[in-house]
Parts: C-alpha cells; sequence; structure tokens
C-alpha cells in the first residue's frame, strides 16, 4: 500500500514537472515570437525610411550625380565612352551619402567600365550626341525609380513608398516597393544589407549589372 501511495506521488510529481516544463518552453517561444516581431517591424521601418530617402536623393538628379558621364569626340558629335574622372567622383559621392552598400557601389563602377569598354569598342554602334544611349542603363527613365514622373503632386511624394518584406534576416533583405494609398500595381525589386549594424541599399532592379550593359532592343 505505502508504496503504490509513494509511486503515485512520483507519477504526480512527474507530470507536473512536465507541465511546468511546457508551460516554461511554450513562454519561451512566445517571447521570442515577440521579439522578432519586433525586431522585424524596427528592420522594415528602418528600411523603409532608408528607400525613401534614396528615392528622394536619387530623384534630384544632376543636382546630386551624373550618372552616365559622357564624352564626346572632338567635333562634340558622337559620344566615345565615359569620364573615369568624373566616375571616381560619382563613387565617392555615393559612399558620402551612407545609404549604399560596398556592393552596390562597386556595381554601379563595373556597369559604367563596361559600358565604356563597349563603347570605345564600338560594340553598340554610333551614340550620336544628344540621342538616347544604345544601351538599357538609365535609357529614356531615372532608373532609381524606373519612372519619368511621379504620382502624386507633393513637395515630397516619396513619402507615400511602402515595402514589402520577401525575405529578412539578421543582415539581409529581399524587398519591393511600390506606391502607397492608390491603386498602383507595379512593384520594383530592391534588397539591403547590413554594414557596421546599418541598412544599406545593395541592389536596386535597374542597377542590374547583366540587363543595364545589354544593347538596347535586345
Amino acid at each position: 500500500m505505502r508504496t503504490t501511495i509513494v509511486f503515485t506521488l512520483i507519477l504526480g510529481l512527474i507530470f507536473l514537472s512536465c507541465n511546468q516544463s511546457r508551460s516554461t518552453t511554450k513562454a519561451i517561444i512566445e517571447q521570442t515570437e515577440n521579439l522578432q516581431q519586433v525586431d522585424n517591424s524596427k528592420d522594415k521601418e528602418e528600411i523603409q525610411n532608408l528607400i525613401r530617402q534614396v528615392l528622394n536623393w536619387g530623384w534630384s538628379g544632376s543636382t546630386n550625380i551624373i550618372l552616365k558621364p559622357a564624352l564626346t569626340d572632338s567635333s562634340n558629335s558622337i559620344y566615345i565612352g565615359f569620364d573615369l574622372n568624373e566616375l571616381e567622383s560619382n563613387l565617392d559621392k555615393l559612399r558620402a551619402t551612407g545609404f549604399f552598400a560596398n556592393e552596390f557601389i562597386e556595381n554601379y563602377n563595373q556597369i559604367l567600365l563596361t559600358l565604356d569598354k563597349k563603347l570605345r569598342n564600338h560594340e553598340f554602334g554610333e551614340w550620336l550626341f544628344n540621342d538616347l544611349p544604345p544601351y538599357r542603363f538609365a535609357n529614356g527613365t531615372n532608373p532609381w525609380c524606373d519612372c519619368q514622373d511621379t504620382p502624386y503632386d507633393n513637395p515630397n511624394p516619396w513619402d507615400f513608398v511602402e515595402i514589402t518584406i520577401i525575405e529578412l534576416n539578421n543582415d539581409s533583405a529581399q524587398l519591393a516597393w511600390k506606391w502607397g494609398l492608390i491603386d498602383y500595381d507595379n512593384n520594383y525589386n530592391f534588397r539591403a544589407v547590413k554594414e557596421n549594424g546599418k541598412w544599406k541599399i545593395a541592389y536596386l532592379q535597374e542597377f542590374d549589372f547583366d540587363v543595364s550593359t545589354l544593347k538596347d532592343g535586345l
């Protein structure tokens, strides 16, 4: 009889311990999930503010940077390549903003160097002065937003930009942005990475190397 009572008490203690363990584990999981949601919300806010700043900066155009510092021949009738000294200045300007990851800056550098080589090798044919470029990069639209205009009559239309997280981890994020508050279906893909604890732009779809260096019309 005494053995039965002792055995019953032991089983009761084990059961109670298991229930407490499960409760503790559940609480830890819930706390972790809540913290993850807070972190994701914080990251999303930071990245959304970042892309808004980048788009506003890029939209300002030549006041910030001339993306394609083209050189003409001696008669100023044909573009023959790019001013590589001006390119170096552009790289410094991109770094100075604090918006762009090293990956983005080097990708832009390689786009211009590749296009310069192709122009000098006459791979695109003649690029006449004041004509649109014979390659895809920044051809006809503003590459920062892939647009010619904004859908809002507002001093700062970029405040309406909203982002969607496609994939997010501790130090990289795959995202898309679009105009908020209106029925506008176009999404613009971009990617951000953390450098020294700060989110920076690593990729914008209109700066895709493979597409940007193609001949226009292909």
